[in-house]
């Protein structure tokens, strides 16, 4: 009944701002509502927290006037664009297994493919990627998948075909050269990347 995202990540701001909106007012938690005593009168506000700056939310509205319908819609559009092309190269390599193409949102998803390799896993390959500067962290599935693990890309305004395409290059790179292993990589605890 409600739907949200983050500013920093599709509303072309700094971290800290968010948005949410329900269907309707009725599937509104009435927790979330406070009355406040305010200029004189009582006054029903819905925040998280009151008293916070307002330079994301002023930023988000010279985002909007900037850019306009049309503006975001070319920005976003890229960002698919961009996400699914990857995605598509991604999944055509064998070694891994994609989740999704990232044509809802430009966020998708893969894990190693099973049976590709005994030799090395996706946190591995993430440490071979670190060394080239791209932070594409391993993340552990929750309860009931714990033995899965996936990498995921959240493909942003100014990530653009280029960087996309460097990616790929250094990508193809670290994945031949760790399937060119004799024996497996050294497999100390992973500690999880990242948990919602």
């Amino acid at each position: 009944m409600s739907i949200n995202t983050s500013g920093h990540k599709y509303g072309l701001v700094y971290p800290g701002l968010g948005w949410v909106v329900w269907r309707d007012s009725q599937y509104l938690p009435d927790d979330l509502v406070f009355t406040v005593s305010y200029l004189g009168g009582n006054m029903p506000t819905f925040a998280l927290n009151f008293s916070r700056p307002g330079a994301q939310v002023l930023l988000q509205y010279y985002m909007f006037l900037r850019l306009g319908f049309e503006g975001f819609r070319r920005v976003q559009q890229t960002s698919s664009d961009v996400a699914t092309g990857l995605a598509a190269e991604i999944g055509v390599m064998p070694a891994f297994q994609l989740w999704n193409d990232g044509s809802d949102i430009p966020v998708f998803a893969w894990s190693l493919r099973p049976g590709h390799t005994e030799n090395w896993d996706l946190h591995h390959l993430g440490d071979r990627l670190r060394m080239k500067g791209w932070l594409v962290p391993a993340y552990p599935m929750p309860a009931d998948l714990t033995d899965l693990t996936v990498q995921r890309i959240v493909v942003r305004n100014g990530f653009s075909q280029d960087l996309a395409d460097a990616f790929l290059a250094d990508l193809r790179d670290e994945v031949d050269y760790l399937d060119s292993l004799d024996s497996p990589m050294p497999r100390v605890g992973h500690a999880p990347a990242f948990h919602h």
